[in-house]
């Protein structure tokens, strides 16, 4: 018994996980710029660019699985 209740709690996890993710990326869409639609070169981007850039990866990566 206590093995289904380790599993359910895991399961409740990963589906938080995943919501707190979804929304997050539904901010960056938001708030942040969207490089891709600007063409953004990313060997001449700036540091803060880049560092949106992989950040908004992140978030839409973990949202994803």
């Amino acid at each position: 018994m206590a093995l289904q209740t380790k599993h359910v709690a895991l399961q409740k996890g990963v589906i938080m996980k995943k919501t707190i993710f979804k929304a997050l990326s539904k901010l960056n869409k938001l708030v942040l710029p969207s490089y891709t639609k600007k063409r953004l070169d990313l060997s001449k981007a700036t540091k803060l660019q880049l560092l949106i850039f992989g950040w908004k990866l992140y978030v839409t990566k973990n949202a994803l699985d």
